[in-house]
């Protein structure tokens, strides 16, 4: 993460609202990140915290009038918008919203919008009547049609006890979208699709057939995806993990679930990641009750489930997809990653020795070998974040030389 915001000059635009309290982690946040925050607050934002405490937060001069007693920096306005990599406004009240929709320039805050020509994300938080009023969802509309990113607030409990939509949308929410802001997008206009997690081949109500998957992996790779531009679709085994932000996730349980699903989708998708552990055998019988533990066999009989990975590879349109694997090897890494590569007909292999400390199943971080017909790539051993960031890079350039 910190590779994406170290250095990025970003604007902060603070408005008259509560939540103006939230938007001081952020700032926290991103100054750790090595971002360089400049924070502008307007009169009724200093209402609700003191600009000493941005300054705090963010190593830098916090900026409130249009014209400062000692006149050190006259142009202000000129120097933050051009300057900036990107304009975040939160909280934005009602009144902030609609002065800019139409286009005011009565301070130092609305001067810097019209004057930049950086993205600009504009965060809602104010009371859900306010927030639904007619007026108010006609300035978003003008918003949006001017370019900015109108982030949808949350709905919940209010300070003002009204429960619905008007929450200042969570930290983890906006960072991603400003990761996208300030991200690289080789994936832009496309369609990715990844599957992430374990499947669960039941044996009866109370029992399946699974294995150690936890979909870090998948959800990583999912995450890193939208930050490059991408359209994601998710599908997903079952998981603890919550959905990144910007991705659409699709729920599936067994392989059979997972097939029809990934088959469907793949049909819109230009980048097809399948990183999801399948099982690769079920249940040849399903009971619809639970079986008591003295009438449980001492074997049981399995059915293989589809190869959905090898039928992506037989595709007509093949040529026209880039195809992703994972496998997951505890002997003869190489070689059999490299017999899966062919048989699978893959662009490239992601393979990682699930034996090793600190790579494969359930942990934070992974150790991926990348092959394909040429060459054989180590990746460090380093963050899931950082892998599938990694991963996505060597996408990007077959891309990249596949529209030549």
């Amino acid at each position: 993460m910190a590779k994406i915001l170290a250095g990025k000059r970003i604007i902060f635009g603070v408005t008259g609202s509560i939540a103006a309290f939230k938007v001081a982690g952020w700032v926290s946040h991103l100054a750790k990140e090595e971002a360089l925050v400049s924070v502008i607050m307007t009169e009724s934002a200093q209402r609700f915290i003191a600009p000493l405490t941005f300054a705090a937060l963010s190593g830098e001069k916090v900026y409130g009038a249009m014209f400062a007693d000692d006149m050190s920096e006259p142009m202000a306005h000129i120097d933050l918008a051009q300057a900036a990599s990107l304009l975040v406004i939160a909280p934005a009240s009602a009144q902030t919203i609609a002065r800019l929709a139409h286009g005011m320039a009565d301070d130092l805050l609305s001067t810097t919008v019209l004057a930049t020509r950086a993205p600009i994300i504009v965060c809602p938080a104010m009371n859900s009547k306010m927030y639904l009023h007619q007026a108010t969802q006609e300035n978003i509309t003008k918003l949006r049609n001017f370019g900015y990113i109108v982030v949808d607030p949350d709905s919940g409990m209010m300070a003002c006890k009204d429960d619905g939509p008007g929450r200042l949308v969570e930290w983890d929410s906006a960072q991603e979208i400003i990761l996208r802001c300030l991200s690289d997008k080789p994936f832009l206009g496309k369609k990715i699709l990844i599957t992430a997690g374990p499947t669960r081949e039941a044996i009866d109500p109370a029992r399946f057939l699974s294995n150690r998957s936890s979909g870090k992996m998948g959800y990583a790779l999912a995450r890193a995806a939208y930050r490059g531009g991408a359209d994601v679709t998710l599908v997903s085994g079952p998981t603890t993990l919550e959905c990144p932000y910007g991705v659409e996730r699709i729920e599936v349980e067994t392989a059979e679930e997972m097939y029809s699903t990934v088959m469907e989708k793949s049909r819109e998708a230009s980048i097809i990641i399948k990183s999801a552990a399948v099982s690769d055998f079920r249940p040849t019988e399903i009971h619809t009750q639970k079986v008591k533990k003295d009438n449980i066999k001492t074997s049981l009989e399995l059915q293989a489930n589809p190869d959905i990975l090898f039928e992506l590879g037989q595709q007509a349109d093949r040529n026209d997809k880039i195809l992703v694997g994972f496998a997951a090897e505890s002997a003869n890494i190489e070689k059999e990653a490299r017999k899966k590569l062919t048989r699978k007909n893959l662009d490239f292999i992601a393979v990682n020795n699930i034996k090793e400390e600190g790579s494969g199943f359930g942990v934070d971080t992974n150790k991926i070998t990348l092959i394909d017909a040429e060459d054989t790539i180590h990746l460090p051993h380093t963050s899931k974040e950082e892998t599938a960031r990694l991963i996505l890079e060597s996408v990007a350039t077959i891309l990249k030389n596949k529209t030549r």
